[in-house]
């Protein structure tokens, strides 16, 4: 009788086991990462005018110049994101930021852009950390995550706009996760979870103003699941979080009422926000539409059954649902905003695609065949008209992005001291409406009509006070140099205003559609001679092209890399991107 030897056993040790089911979902991470810079690639060099504010106040700081938007101007909180800000001024103090190029890309487009990528990167790892906790197909939510993401034209525009949004978007997903996986460990009631929850609600506030609303994530999943008979213990751990909390942001608003004089944010001031009403939860509706009424009907049809208990981690679902639901209410309450593309929605586009992502994945995995064939049609069917449409609106944003950058530090940064420089002026004032891009390239003192830069300017339109607002300007202000456009002009009226034709020479003639006055103008007094008045309407009209298009906030920058600012954007700049 012949014996036959047994076959060697092939025994799978722990770590291969476990790298190999964790292989793929960590290569879902790079490949939603991917996906997302590739759509971020379509707007190129793009960088929103109000980025540049924030970059203005790194530049200062890491020189030692204080909070100011300007050298020698006084401390004004012109900014509304003070932990971009910080990133921002570590990454100029590194060399990283605001010094040259880095592989021949200008660092003030590589640095902001190359951050947000990294928040993605930390989004998509928070889901991940999700999907661990509840499912063994890791790697499948978070590809639908990072697709879902990155196909939201909203959600990559924003986060790659040298904006904090990614930032701020990555503080609101890591305080959700941290509350999902909390309810389903059963640590909710611990001192470490209170303890994180608040510091991270404290990230998301100093982050953005609205943030300050997370700070009521963690006591209101807390008062949810908090069985009777803990209560007191749950309340305890309320008191942390709500201390971990307030302690960081109470530390910041008093350092910024001792430092700028206000309780609240410049931007805040002139924004004039509202109280809120019932009528503003109408504005969520603005959402459902840029989504997709249907996509969004059928999504939320999926999230509906997982808590009515088809998944069996529906607890966690809720802890989830209740950051989401304050994004939600802090879009609405929010008073809308003129740089469209639903900036402030960003957290909402984060969390919701982590909700769906997690709650279709796993309805699908548990339905019978034929539920899960019918389901699956309908998240096609639904996704459709939605995929249709985010690709027509990124197609339209990147023919005409919101006001670049670029296009404010060539028209009132280096249009304006070519100006002053032909004038022979060593000191010279400007009257504009947009900070940003200008502050970085204009060597002349900027007055913000806007009122994000200028305290007085923010509390007459916080006021509703436009006669108030013009006396300031022409008769204590008398800048060298205004400039106005459309945008505003129709409420404070400067244009139009007899003092301005009385103490001013036009330079360059903008009118808008409707033919209300726009353009340039200088003090008569500031004009040495006849001559050189005209030789400054000749430098304008030898720029008619450049001016008019970015008056009129048509991009001026090519799609791709470099953008076409120059290698670095500097006070006393006068060559134009395009001339």
């Amino acid at each position: 009788m012949t014996v036959t030897a047994p076959a060697k056993a092939t025994l799978e040790t722990p770590a291969r086991r476990k790298w190999r089911t964790r292989l793929p979902a960590w290569l879902s991470v790079a490949g939603g990462t991917a996906l997302i810079a590739l759509h971020a690639s379509r707007y190129g060099g793009w960088l929103v005018d109000d980025a540049a504010i924030t970059f203005a106040y790194a530049r200062n700081l890491s020189e030692g110049l204080g909070p100011v938007v300007q050298p020698g101007a006084p401390p004004v909180e012109a900014y509304s994101d003070p932990t971009w800000l910080a990133l921002l001024t570590v990454g100029r103090l590194l060399g990283l930021f605001d010094h040259g190029t880095i592989f021949g890309i200008p660092d003030y487009i590589l640095f902001p852009k190359a951050l947000a990528l990294l928040c993605c990167v930390g989004i998509l790892v928070a889901g991940h950390l999700a999907a661990r906790r509840v499912t063994d197909r890791v790697w499948v939510v978070t590809a639908v995550f990072g697709v879902v993401l990155a196909a939201i034209p909203s959600f990559v525009i924003w986060c790659f706009s040298g904006l904090e949004n990614s930032l701020y978007a990555l503080a609101v997903v890591c305080l959700a996760v941290w509350l999902f996986r909390a309810v389903l460990d059963h640590r909710l009631s611990s001192t470490r979870v209170a303890l994180v929850a608040g510091g991270l609600a404290a990230f998301a506030a100093l982050t953005r103003p609205e943030g300050l609303s997370y700070g009521a994530a963690y006591p209101v999943v807390v008062l949810i699941w908090q069985r009777r008979s803990t209560i007191g213990q749950g309340l305890r751990h309320i008191g942390l979080s709500i201390a971990a909390f307030a302690v960081p942001t109470g530390a910041y608003f008093c350092w910024r009422y001792l430092e700028f004089g206000r309780l609240v944010s410049n931007p805040t001031v002139a924004k004039g926000q509202d109280a809120p009403d019932i009528e503003t939860l109408g504005r969520i509706g603005e959402l459902v539409s840029y989504a997709g009424a249907l996509a969004v009907l059928v999504l939320a049809s999926v999230v509906g059954l997982a808590l009515a208990g088809t998944v069996r981690w529906r607890r966690g679902l809720v802890a989830l649902l209740v950051p989401f639901a304050i994004a939600l209410a802090a879009y609405a309450v929010l008073r809308p905003d003129w740089m469209g593309a639903y900036r402030f929605a960003t957290p909402v586009w984060a969390l919701g695609a982590l909700i769906c992502a997690l709650t279709a994945t796993e309805v699908l995995r548990q339905a019978r065949p034929r539920v899960r064939a019918l389901l699956a049609a309908a998240l096609v069917v639904g996704m459709l008209p939605s995929a249709v449409s985010f690709a027509g609106q990124s197609q339209q944003f990147r023919a005409a992005p919101t006001f670049p950058a670029c296009a404010v530090a060539d028209r009132y940064g280096r249009t304006f001291n070519a100006y002053a420089d032909l004038i022979g002026a060593r000191e010279a004032s400007l009257l504009l409406a947009d900070l940003g891009g200008s502050s970085l390239t204009s060597r002349l003192h900027l007055v913000d009509l806007g009122g994000l830069g200028d305290s007085r300017i923010a509390d007459y339109i916080h006021d509703n006070d436009p006669a108030g607002l013009r006396d300031y300007v022409f008769d204590e202000v008398k800048p060298t140099f205004i400039t106005s456009h459309t945008h505003g002009s129709g409420w404070h009226r400067i244009p139009v205003d007899p003092r301005l034709a009385r103490d001013y020479d036009q330079i360059f003639d903008s009118p808008d559609a409707d033919g209300f006055p726009g353009g340039d103008w200088i003090r008569k007094d500031a004009v040495p001679n006849q001559a050189v008045l005209d030789e400054l309407r000749a430098y304008a009209r030898s720029h008619t092209a450049v001016v008019d298009r970015a008056m009129n906030m048509v991009n001026l920058t090519a799609p791709g890399w470099p953008n076409n600012c120059g290698p670095t954007l500097s006070p006393g700049q006068t060559q134009l991107s395009r001339g």
